[in-house]
């Protein structure tokens, strides 16, 4: 499995943190900015982390902003894309289960360090239920057409 991962100006030293976490736990990722604190625009980076989840050259995604609202809502835009903005372990991982979710959105202004690892573990790591859940999914699809 291999993880993209982006953020905003707001999440650059929170995105850093997760990268830590990857490396240390040996996890496939690829970095697609931003690479500083210096002010960008959110959508830029979730269109590069959604297309990289489309494409298949990333199997989930993990957006990163002040509050991940603004990086959910860019990202969802995009058609097959289930980019859920959570704050919480609950949350993060019912939205693979239930939702199957492929992009995972938080915020840096709104989560500390360990609770964003928390998240992102029990997100990567958890798997779509299906069964009753597919059926909710597949018409959130027709939703999309």
């Amino acid at each position: 499995m291999k993880i993209a991962i982006g953020c905003d100006h707001a999440g650059f030293i929170l995105k850093n943190k997760v990268i830590d976490y990857f490396r240390e736990q040996g996890i496939p990722f690829n970095d697609y900015g931003t690479d500083s604190t210096e002010s960008c625009n959110y959508p830029d980076i979730a269109k590069v982390v959604a297309n990289a989840v489309l494409s298949g050259e990333c199997d989930l995604g993990i957006l990163i902003c002040g509050t991940g609202i603004g990086m959910s809502i860019a990202a969802n835009k995009f058609k097959g894309i289930r980019a859920a903005c959570c704050s919480d372990t609950f949350s993060a991982r019912l939205t693979r289960m239930h939702n199957d979710a492929n992009i995972l959105c938080f915020g840096a202004r709104v989560v500390g360090e360990g609770l964003a690892i928390d998240m992102v573990d029990l997100f990567i790591n958890t798997q779509f239920e299906g069964g009753k859940h597919k059926l909710r999914v597949d018409m959130i699809s027709e939703l999309e057409k």
